[in-house]
């Protein structure tokens, strides 16, 4: 993320919001069956599919109820609050 926090997002919500979309399209609404015959046979193939999935059709509103935080930046609040920008308002 851009203050340079790590999040961790399960492949089986991506996997899912993917059959989905896939399911009504192409497997007369059948998600399961889209998931065993399309998505995960792809996701396994090749694991960029995971990430380009998420990147070109989920929002951060999608993964966040399921998104766990596993690295917190490294920031120097010391330094922050003496020579960080600040206004008064």
């Amino acid at each position: 993320m851009a203050d340079e926090s790590q999040w961790a997002v399960p492949v089986e919500f991506i996997a899912r919001h993917r059959a989905a979309y896939y399911a009504i399209k192409e497997y007369e609404g059948d998600i399961a069956e889209s998931l065993r015959d399309d998505t995960l046979p792809l996701f396994e193939s090749e694991e960029y599919e995971i990430h380009d999935w998420a990147a070109n059709n989920m929002n951060w509103s999608d993964v966040q109820c399921v998104a766990v935080q596993v690295e917190k930046p490294n920031v120097d609040y010391e330094d922050g609050w003496c020579n960080g920008e600040w206004s008064i308002k």
